[in-house]
């Protein structure tokens, strides 16, 4: 078994001063913590893999494609491979777990 605890891997994250942090990789998916803070800019760009965000805290807007939606705490989206997509209008600091199938390449 692997367990975790997110006040640990947010502290893991922002000892390595980075946005995400990867903490779980197997062969058919990978796990990390992503990170904005209020009113900071989401640099993302598709991903090849298709993938599910899961707000553990923090309120943002999010725009899948042309479609966008207001995420907040227990919040689940799926994000397609391939589609563009961003977090914006960031209100609250935002923490979000990633699922990644296959595993983030």
């Amino acid at each position: 078994m692997k367990a975790f605890r997110l006040d640990e891997l947010e502290a893991e994250r922002a000892a390595n001063d980075g946005a995400y942090l990867q903490f779980l990789r197997e062969r058919n998916m990978s796990v990390g913590l992503y990170a904005l803070n209020a009113g900071e800019h989401d640099p993302q760009t598709p991903h090849r893999q298709d993938e599910v965000y899961v707000v553990v805290s923090g309120r943002a807007s999010l725009t899948v494609g042309l479609e966008t939606t207001q995420v907040a705490r227990g919040s689940v989206v799926y994000v397609p491979a391939g589609v563009a997509h961003k977090f914006h209008h960031v209100s609250e600091d935002l923490r979000v777990l990633v699922v990644f199938s296959p595993p983030e390449s």
